[in-house]
């Protein structure tokens, strides 16, 4: 979901009056489930916010905020900057939208609940405007949002950052310069002896903007406290028709390849390019088997559900027998 498609879905009490719904009617909506509170007098059906992920919802209740709060001096910040800037929120759901100014009271007030203030001052540099959303830098919202977060979601996030920063789409091809620099414009934003700096500082030096989702940054993180090398990201493999395949991970230290499978990859006919699943799945233990007998390495794929914790990711792994040394 993007800032015009979260404009148009939310519905204010205004508009919900306009079609014919009481305040009595609208509260009995959202009983009902019907319509979801998102804001303030401020809402949307529960059909829309049911399909949404977690940065959909979340950037909800950011563009809702914005209209309320719009004129005033307070941005965007944090985890609510990061859905403007369309970044992963990986297994976080945020309570609250963040709103950071200088001529805020930096606390959640009781008729407010469902936004945060912090009283903090943000640099005209480092304020930007995306969809007349007045939001955090992309680099002051990653050094914001990493010292706060989980280890993972920071992982997903700065990831996400360097990739958006440093690789060509087209071309494929990734810029080591771009990539450096931006991680010097996000290390200059952690102020030394603040809360979570600690953190960051090593999210900052993990971070890879090769991985391709956030799935493949958990995974990575989890390989990482398994005891495995770095692998390599997006290892090009020859094919049979000349060009190459690539692969997620090259588990170089121990001989083997490995795989994160995204269910969007089966289920979504767009990521799929209208092939039929059967075709996807044949075409994939085609590629499978290819890589397999030309390299002569063990390949092992997992999914969502085996990225929970490091045990699991391990469990899935030592089932192909691939352990780290």
């Amino acid at each position: 979901m993007r800032i015009p498609d979260a404009r148009r879905v939310l519905l204010t009490r205004a508009e919900l009056s306009v079609r014919g719904l009481t305040d009595r009617a609208i509260e009995s909506a959202v009983r009902e489930r019907r319509l979801r509170r998102v804001d303030y007098a401020c809402y949307v059906d529960q059909s829309d916010w049911n399909s949404a992920y977690a940065e959909g919802r979340h950037l909800l209740r950011v563009v809702a905020a914005d209209e309320r709060q719009r004129g005033g001096d307070v941005i965007a910040s944090h985890a609510s900057a990061a859905v403007v800037h369309e970044l992963p929120l990986f297994r976080l759901a945020p309570k609250r939208v963040h709103l950071s100014g200088t001529h805020v009271d930096g606390r959640v007030k009781r008729a407010e609940p469902l936004v945060a203030h912090h009283r903090i001052t943000v640099a005209e540099t480092d304020i930007v405007e995306i969809d007349g959303i007045r939001c955090t830098s992309l680099a002051r919202t990653v050094a914001d949002t990493i010292r706060g977060a989980s280890r993972m979601t920071s992982v997903a996030l700065a990831d996400a950052a360097l990739r958006r920063v440093a690789m060509d789409a087209e071309t494929r091809g990734y810029d080591e310069a771009k990539d450096a620099a931006f991680r010097e414009e996000v290390a200059a934003r952690l102020q030394r002896g603040a809360r979570g700096v600690r953190q960051a500082r090593w999210v900052l030096e993990f971070a890879d903007g090769r991985a391709e989702s956030p799935g493949e940054s958990g995974s990575r993180l989890l390989l990482w406290e398994l005891g495995f090398a770095g692998p390599r990201l997006q290892v090009p493999v020859p094919s049979p028709s000349g060009g190459h395949y690539e692969i997620d991970f090259g588990l170089d230290d121990v001989d083997a390849w490995g795989e994160y499978d995204g269910q969007g990859k089966y289920r979504d006919p767009n990521l799929r390019e209208d092939a039929s699943l059967e075709d996807v799945l044949l075409a994939e233990k085609s590629r499978e088997d290819w890589i397999r007998g030309t390299t002569g390495r063990r390949f092992a794929r997992w999914g969502r559900e085996h990225i929970e914790t490091a045990d699991t990711l391990g469990a899935r792994l030592a089932a192909f027998h691939i352990r780290a040394r």
